[in-house]
């Protein structure tokens, strides 16, 4: 048994593999199989000091924590999506990816994850091992690690092949002050990039269409980019990645929250023509479509730019444009000028375009 970073590590346990091709429900009994599949799967990516005391916790040093910041992010999700692979991304990644962001968003540094899963017998053990190697690879690139977490089998049609739940602690930077309540009239509302890519991936990778577009998730996590934006540009007013319900939902929280309205110009919104085309045919509008790899910012009028030049030297975010402002009127809504020189109301997303896309 050996010491690291204040915690025992079991090194000298044998770590067990898995010799079948499918998960059985003797893979959730809690006995060897159970040790094995864990070992195999998870273990053998996740490894990390906090992880491998294989304890029913993780244990971490405030002191540690306090050093980044002054204030505790804790934030937790799951992620249902179908297909579980799909080009761009998988719902491993995505659940690695989707829990940094949450809590990137809040102006937390992402530090720590735990990592669920609740498995349907028979997926295959290989399918398993991919999923659990790009979860590990993204909390890599995102200097995140995964410390504790759970794992049950349950039996045929009980749940749909996968769930994983991640939850997700950070620090929050000293001073910092993010939100709603601090919007004013004339900000600028920017958006980081292509929108939709995530739901017309998905869409488009079940196969249910026969449509021939080729259009890959914009899953990532996005601390490093939105580290980036607080570092020259600290006076933002609010961060958030439009998920489920899209820009459009976005946009109309801010406006019933802040209590002012939001007038949006649709020339200047990123829609590739592949999810613009798709849309058309489909009678979607893009507007709502699902993102996993996208901000949502409003920066005062006057550091726009600083903002702009700050997403863009990302490569997620080299499309990053100002697409609309705070206005006085109509105070809780959010008014697009049109293409064709009119204006519509963008309304809240009314139930879910799409079914089991995060």
């Amino acid at each position: 048994m050996s010491r690291q970073d204040g915690l025992t590590t079991k090194s000298f346990r044998r770590r067990g593999t898995v010799s079948v091709p499918k998960v059985t429900l003797a893979h959730g009994g809690g006995g060897q199989a159970m040790r094995d599949l864990i070992d195999d799967v998870f273990i053998s990516c996740f490894d990390n000091p906090l992880l491998a005391n294989l304890d029913d916790q993780a244990r971490l040093s405030l002191s540690d924590l306090s050093r980044d910041g002054d204030r505790l992010a804790f934030t937790t999700d799951s992620y249902v999506v179908d297909p579980l692979e799909f080009p761009g991304g998988d719902i491993g990644k995505l659940a690695v990816a989707g829990t940094i962001n949450d809590l990137a968003v809040g102006g937390a540094r992402p530090l720590h994850l735990s990592c669920a899963v609740i498995i349907e017998e028979g997926i295959e053990v290989d399918l398993l091992r991919r999923l659990a190697r790009s979860m590990a690879a993204t909390a890599a690139a995102a200097g995140v690690t995964i410390i504790t977490g759970d794992t049950k089998v349950v039996g045929r049609g009980a749940c749909d092949k996968l769930f994983i739940t991640t939850s997700g602690i950070g620090v929050i930077r000293a001073g910092l002050d993010t939100g709603p309540h601090r919007i004013r009239q004339g900000d600028a509302v920017i958006v980081s990039g292509w929108l939709g890519d995530h739901g017309a991936a998905i869409l488009n990778a079940r196969g249910d269409l026969a449509l021939s577009a080729s259009i890959a998730s914009d899953c990532a996590p996005l601390n490093g980019l939105i580290d980036d934006l607080l570092a020259v540009c600290p006076e933002v007013r609010f961060i958030r990645d439009p998920t489920r319900g899209g820009l459009a939902s976005v946009v109309n929280e801010i406006a019933e929250a802040a209590g002012l309205g939001i007038e949006l110009d649709e020339a200047s919104i990123p829609i590739r023509p592949e999810v613009r085309g798709m849309c058309e045919i489909l009678g979607l509008d893009p507007l709502y479509l699902a993102n996993e790899g996208k901000v949502v910012c409003v920066v005062p009028q006057d550091a726009t730019e600083l903002a702009l030049a700050a997403l863009q030297r990302h490569a997620i975010a080299a499309k990053a444009s100002v697409i609309g402002r705070a206005v006085a009127e109509p105070r809780g809504r959010v008014i697009m000028e049109t293409t064709f020189g009119g204006r519509r109301i963008v309304d809240m997303l009314i139930g879910e375009q799409l079914p089991r896309i995060c």
